[in-house]
């Protein structure tokens, strides 16, 4: 196994230099950070030849690159042509409240999708079954700011119109440290996730359930006598879970890039907003040290993902 992983290492850093030289000349081309200076009264075309050299926006793109992967593998990752702050300050202030956030919802996830997953497929065709098959499909098919928007609507806005105890909308200001409202802040963000989320997990949990009952070794069990329940969580569901666990492990590194769109609409100060407000500024050595963090967590959780495979089903030995 240790081999395995050492194979899987030296991939990792091969995969990591091709992301990160892709991602950095895609930013990198797509806006000018220079453009911010192009309407402004009182400087001249000097002036702005002056910043671009301080800037190091004259090398060619090749030498911009490796500058900034030597500067990132040395914990720099630039500072931002924005807020003037390093991008490892203004990322450390994000990602406290993006781990809350995701870690939140995907623990909310993860229970309610085997929960219902579970139920539809021990009762497949029934009525709970087909209500909750109809509520995936069209929790599946709605895009994912009509539900945050419509969630706010509902509960914060009309809620409040009827005289109810309304949840928050993010506009408001509030103290991340206060425990009472951070849960109250957390409710609408967390519940337009879970929806988006579980409607895909849910079904696709209940067809790998199904997919097992019908197998051979289940049905020898059931032969054999065993309850229903043990048949089920014991021998059904250890074995259907196995891709449940692979979407799980490549999730999690999402959960460091933090959700856009959910983040930009509620407000929430985390990585997934400051992706989106860097990005439309062209200050990409933000941009780039978000990607940088992203795409690396999702190249160590997919290792450690296939090391935990091993333990899941033993039938799988790494080589």
């Amino acid at each position: 196994m240790w081999s395995y992983i050492a194979r899987r290492l030296v991939q990792a850093v091969v995969v990591l230099f091709m992301i990160t030289a892709v991602c950095f000349t895609l930013t990198r081309l797509s806006a000018d950070p220079m453009a911010q200076y192009a309407n402004r009264p009182g400087i001249t075309a000097e002036q702005k030849e002056l910043m671009r050299k301080r800037l190091g926006l004259d090398r060619p793109l090749p030498v911009q690159y490796f500058s900034w992967l030597t500067l990132a593998l040395q914990g720099d990752l630039g500072v931002s042509f924005f807020s003037k702050q390093p991008v490892f300050t203004l990322i450390s202030q994000r990602l406290p409240m993006t781990l809350i956030l995701m870690t939140t919802a995907e623990v909310v996830i993860i229970i309610v999708s085997l929960f219902l997953g579970v139920i539809s497929a021990v009762r497949q065709y029934s009525l709970l079954d087909n209500t909750v098959t109809s509520f995936s499909f069209i929790g599946y098919s709605m895009p994912i700011f009509f539900i945050g928007l419509g969630l706010m609507l509902i509960f914060a806005v009309k809620f409040k119109e009827w005289g109810l105890p309304y949840f928050p909308t993010g506009a408001d200001i509030w103290d991340p440290k206060d425990i009472r409202e951070l849960a109250w802040h957390l409710v609408l963000p967390v519940s337009c996730l879970v929806i988006i989320q579980v409607a895909g997990y849910s079904r696709f949990l209940r067809s790998s359930i199904l997919e097992v009952l019908g197998l051979d070794y289940v049905r020898t069990a059931r032969a054999k006598g065993l309850r229903e329940r043990a048949v089920l969580f014991k021998h059904a569901l250890r074995n259907a879970a196995l891709p449940f666990v692979t979407i799980i492990g490549l999730d999690i590194p999402a959960m460091l890039g933090g959700a856009i769109v959910t983040e930009s609409v509620y407000a929430w100060p985390g990585m997934g907003r400051l992706f989106w407000e860097y990005a439309q500024r062209g200050d990409f050595p933000v941009v780039n040290g978000v990607l940088l963090l992203t795409s690396s967590a999702v190249v160590f959780f997919t290792i450690i993902t296939d090391v935990i495979y091993t333990f899941v089903d033993p039938r799988i030995r790494l080589s």
